[in-house]
């Protein structure tokens, strides 16, 4: 009797343990620079000093800021890079690197456009159709791990004409990711239209606050100064991870939302 109650107290003590152990659910980003994660500093030269010296990094990406918004019952794996494009994301290894570490239940928010469109740019343009093949790789895959594929359009950036009106630099892309999260039945998040009627409510010059624009003399970064206007500072990331949560409420991903602060 004394070692049936015993063999009882251990499972009971161990299935506690388990249960105040389980693995959070994993958010894993894929994805372009607007989104990856950034240094805090990098090393200047001090003419003065006559070393190096750190000097902060005013560049986010949003996916950066997202942990913000979540309690520890949720883990955010940033694994998107400057410069990809859905194409180079796979040929350069790094959409293997989630798939090998994704399980059941986790996340994969998945941005591209920014680079996939740039004809100019060889080292990185994917034509629409290997866009759109590439997207429904990506979904497909995740569903075989057991996981949930998120597609997002691609953030904005800051482009106004000399009247102020807001212009588009996304071309087809934005509705060739639309279009796959319609075909393949997956939550998408529309940061397109979130971001172009943020920026479009702000107006040309307030906008400008959200992105990258550094006045010379202001980091010794850039020490001539900096206008992005595809990259955020901290607080224009912020904003933006913010428009990905209200998109998880509005799309009631609830495994997601019963962890947000």
């Amino acid at each position: 009797m004394k070692k049936l109650l015993l063999i009882s107290v251990t499972f009971v003590t161990l299935c506690l343990f388990f249960a105040g152990t389980k693995r959070p659910v994993h958010i894993f980003m894929a994805g372009d620079s607007t989104m990856a994660l950034k240094p805090l500093y990098k090393n200047v030269w001090d003419s003065i000093a006559g070393d190096s010296i750190k000097e902060a990094f005013p560049e986010r990406g949003w996916g950066q800021l997202l942990p913000e918004f979540f309690n520890d019952n949720v883990v955010v794996e940033d694994y998107a890079q400057n410069g990809r494009s859905s194409r180079t994301f796979i040929e350069q290894g790094w959409w293997q690197k989630i798939i090998d570490n994704i399980q059941k239940g986790d996340y994969v928010v998945i941005q591209f456009g920014h680079n996939d469109s740039a004809e100019d740019r060889p080292d990185r343009y994917t034509s629409p159709k290997q866009y759109v093949e590439n997207l429904s790789r990506f979904v497909d895959e995740v569903k075989a791990k057991g996981g949930k594929p998120i597609i997002c359009t691609s953030v904005v950036r800051r482009r106004f004409d000399s009247n102020g009106v807001f212009q588009d630099s996304h071309g087809e892309y934005i509705e060739l990711a639309r279009q796959v999260a319609k075909d393949k039945n997956v939550e998408m998040i529309d940061m397109y239209e979130k971001s172009r009627n943020l920026l479009i409510s702000l107006g040309k010059d307030q906008s400008a606050s959200l992105f990258l624009h550094i006045a010379s003399g202001e980091n010794r970064i850039f020490p001539e100064g900096k206008t992005d206007n595809t990259h955020f500072k901290e607080n224009g990331a912020r904003i933006m991870a913010s428009l990905f949560v209200e998109g998880l409420k509005e799309n009631d991903v609830k495994p997601l939302i019963k962890e947000i602060k």
